[in-house]
């Protein structure tokens, strides 16, 4: 062997170890890279899973129903119950003319506030005084005449004693007295009604008050019909005013007698007038299921008007144990009236017992109490046992 051959086997055998150990670097790398692609692919395959997991409890959360709540109202010592009523004069008269003739003046227009026995108007009647002046000639000849029958009467009376004249002739005499008698108590009579017919040319008002109306003028012609008579004055007393309620009979044994009243117009925003429950009619009407009730207000200043359109505000006693919820948390179910209250997050339909209805809201004597969560504007399919979930308490459970 040349010296060339054996340099080249010796540079050729170190080279062998090297090889070896880039090999298994390579195997390294390739486990590393498959590792990790083994790792990228099972976190995906997580993740997906739990993002559909959680979708899944989404449309769970999704499907169960949200609902507002409010917690009922206990321990009112009274509620307020409030009615409208029209304000009356507390006497409302028509003045009419009892006698016929023709106004020769009047005194008192509208607005113009008389007292008792004031002149309004003055009536013409010609016609009655001259009736008047025959009535009283009649009774001037009637008189006479009784007088001559009283001297008849007592001459035969007086010669009868004597026999010269006969039982009958004297009989005949004192019964002519008598007719006499009677025709002048009769004419009497007749001018006393005359007379009387002549003093309601004088119309006066019957008591203190305002003159509301007037329909006469001067010359106006008055006729005395009793059929259709036509009203001259009208004169309404305003020194206290009448209002006239119908109460609803649920709220009837809570009225009384003697109870004070506040009364509010639209004409005095923000004011009160104090009245009394004077009388009702202790009877409730048929047709419209409520009792009457008088008001009465005094009305001293005269700010108030009769005619005028007024609320009465009653204290109507709350019931002991009873709680007030919203009306529209009612239920009207075919097994009777239910409301839903939300227990451990389901709906629990509970029966209830109603005692007053105020309008936006009712009195629940029985089947609830303050503690509980009650369902407003519950849905028509709200099912007993359902699950929901509470989306707000509507002013923090406190309604006003």
């Amino acid at each position: 062997m040349t010296s060339n051959e054996s340099n080249q086997v010796q540079t050729v055998v170190p080279t062998s170890g090297p090889t070896r150990t880039t090999g298994w670097g390579i195997i390294a790398a390739v486990t590393i890279l498959l590792l990790g692609a083994a790792y990228g692919v099972f976190e995906g395959i997580h993740s997906r899973v739990e993002a559909k997991a959680e979708l899944r409890q989404v449309a769970m959360n999704s499907a169960i129903p949200f609902v507002n709540v409010v917690y009922p109202k206990g321990g009112a010592d009274a509620e307020e119950i409030e009615l409208p009523g029209n304000t009356q004069a507390f006497t409302d008269t028509p003045i009419y003319a009892r006698t016929s003739g023709y106004v020769k003046e009047w005194h008192v227009d509208i607005g113009a506030r008389v007292k008792q026995g004031q002149l309004l108007a003055v009536i013409e009647t010609p016609e009655l005084d001259q009736q008047l002046r025959q009535a009283k000639a009649d009774l001037k000849n009637a008189e006479a005449n009784l007088q001559i029958a009283d001297i008849t009467a007592t001459r035969w009376q007086n010669l009868l004693k004597t026999d010269s004249v006969s039982h009958q002739e004297a009989d005949q005499a004192v019964s002519n007295f008598q007719s006499k008698q009677a025709l002048v108590d009769s004419n009497r009579a007749n001018v006393e009604r005359l007379e009387q017919l002549q003093s309601f040319e004088r119309i006066i008002a019957p008591v203190d008050g305002v003159i509301t109306a007037r329909n006469t003028d001067i010359g106006a012609l008055i006729q005395a019909d009793t059929t259709a008579p036509k009203e001259i004055f009208h004169l309404s007393a305003i020194q206290e005013l009448r209002i006239y309620i119908p109460v609803p009979e649920v709220y009837a044994p809570s009225v009384k007698t003697g109870d004070r009243a506040a009364v509010t117009l639209d004409a005095f925003p923000g004011q009160k007038f104090m009245g009394t429950l004077v009388r009702n009619a202790n009877a409730i009407d048929t047709t419209s299921r409520t009792l009457n009730v008088e008001v009465d207000v005094d009305n001293s200043s005269g700010r108030l008007m009769p005619g005028a359109y007024a609320f009465v505000h009653f204290k109507v006693p709350a019931t002991h144990g009873a709680v007030t919820i919203p009306s529209n948390a009612l239920l009207f179910r075919t097994e009777g009236l239910r409301v839903g209250v939300v227990r451990n997050s389901h709906v629990a339909l509970i029966p209830i017992t109603i005692g007053q209805d105020y309008g936006e809201a009712v009195e629940v004597l029985s089947g609830l109490t303050a503690r509980d969560a009650v369902i407003v504007n519950p849905a028509d399919s709200l099912a007993n046992g359902a699950q929901v979930q509470i989306e707000n308490k509507l002013n923090d459970g406190v309604w006003p």
